[in-house]
């Protein structure tokens, strides 16, 4: 794993992107996993050295105004356009013709919003905890823990925290804890610790003042998809399925090919299922295919995992390795 960067230009000028490389370019493409909203490229370390075992080669940026990359000096400029722009720039860096895409909250609604334009060179797409649609509520919520900048003594004080905003995430181990608060702090002047992104992220998801609707760029989609999320996610209003009933139906007509499936974890919030091992297996690509570890637990899958379609309708590239 090398830690890497680049330049992206935006209304500000120029700022600086970190991420991550892992793996060797290869005859597969290039894999990006792009973080949520208050995470940072640092959240795929599991997935990533089990994608670069498969040989395969694994971008994860942070975000602007997350992890290691710049902040913003005017927070208007937090914005998709943005955002957009600078995985446009990661693409391009990468030298590759087409790249797989898999995002989590908000960098599955990115890579939606890239597959969904003219030309796009992105091959296959997984969406974790992202769909069409975003309630205001879900909106709000993570606003409100977005826009704080508590200060804390040391790590331990940060994992606590992050123990009870990310409790959605769901029964991780205290090693994936002890991950997210490693890599989620930051240094403050005054030898303290904060958290490890720019409060201003939060002003553009404040402003909004109603639900969001992507499904027309959803329809626009043309690559196998996969949609995974918690049973009981906020991301979808009311606690319901992030595509349910008639949803689903549009969702798995959306695209003239096979290749939209849907996975729901039971017991599970707003989680990031591609983050850490064990929640409740890395999933990754391999060889065009994307398949659960071999690593997970047997006993511990079939009682947690919902298939909303059958098997034989899913991606003839998902493999379930239980």
């Amino acid at each position: 794993m090398h830690e890497k960067q680049f330049y992206s230009l935006g209304p500000g000028g120029f700022h600086r992107i970190a991420y991550t490389e892992w793996g060797q370019p290869s005859a597969q493409p290039p894999v990006i996993c792009l973080h949520g909203l208050t995470r940072n490229g640092r959240d795929f370390d599991y997935l990533a050295r089990a994608l670069e075992g498969d040989e395969r080669q694994v971008f994860c940026p942070d975000i602007v105004g997350r992890g290691k990359s710049d902040w913003l000096a005017n927070p208007a400029n937090y914005n998709c356009a943005q955002y957009l722009a600078d995985m446009a720039a990661l693409i391009a860096r990468t030298g590759a013709e087409s790249v797989d895409w898999v995002g989590t909250s908000m960098g599955g609604h990115i890579g939606m919003l890239l597959a969904a334009e003219t030309n796009t060179l992105i091959r296959r797409l997984v969406l974790n905890e992202a769909g069409p649609f975003i309630p205001l509520i879900a909106l709000k919520r993570r606003g409100a823990y977005a826009g704080q900048s508590p200060v804390f003594a040391d790590l331990e004080g940060i994992e606590k925290y992050m123990r009870e905003i990310y409790a959605p995430f769901g029964d991780l181990s205290d090693e994936n804890w002890r991950h997210l608060a490693r890599y989620g702090a930051r240094a403050t002047p005054d030898n303290k610790l904060s958290l490890a992104w720019d409060p201003a992220i939060a002003k553009p998801f404040l402003a909004i003042n109603q639900d969001v609707d992507l499904w027309s760029a959803y329809d626009r989609i043309r690559c196998p998809v996969l949609l995974l999320h918690g049973l009981y996610s906020d991301v979808s209003a009311e606690g319901k399925t992030l595509v349910q009933g008639d949803r689903t139906e549009r969702a798995k007509q959306a695209l003239p090919q096979p290749g939209t499936g849907f996975l729901s974890l039971e017991d599970l919030g707003h989680f990031h299922l591609c983050s850490f091992r064990g929640v409740p297996t890395p999933v990754r690509f391999r060889c065009g295919s994307l398949f659960c570890s071999s690593e997970a637990s047997n006993a511990w899958l079939p009682s947690r995992l919902l298939w909303l379609l059958h098997v034989r309708r899913l991606f003839t590239w998902l493999t379930p390795f239980i």
